[in-house]
């Protein structure tokens, strides 16, 4: 199931503050929380939201919003083996 049927009907805008598919690391897919440490996964979520806000209306909006993101851990993050380790 894709991000936008899961969420369908709960990325809305209010006036205070905008909702947004990953509110949580929790919530991101098992793909993420089982591969990167927390800060890293903090990382991927706040670039997924962001970037998926920015490509709204895009009929790739989600598929871009996750490579927006990979490449933001990929930034702070690399892949040593098996493991996700902050870049010195």
């Amino acid at each position: 199931m894709c991000l936008r049927e899961r969420h369908a009907g709960a990325v809305l805008q209010t006036k205070e503050r905008k909702l947004v598919p990953y509110n949580h690391n929790f919530e991101l897919p098992p793909s993420v929380r089982g591969r990167l440490p927390q800060h890293a996964q903090d990382i991927y979520r706040e670039a997924f939201n962001h970037a998926y806000d920015a490509h709204a209306g895009d009929p790739r909006q989600e598929e871009a919003a996750h490579r927006i993101a990979w490449a933001a851990v990929k930034r702070r993050y690399v892949k040593e083996g098996n493991r996700w380790v902050e870049r010195a």
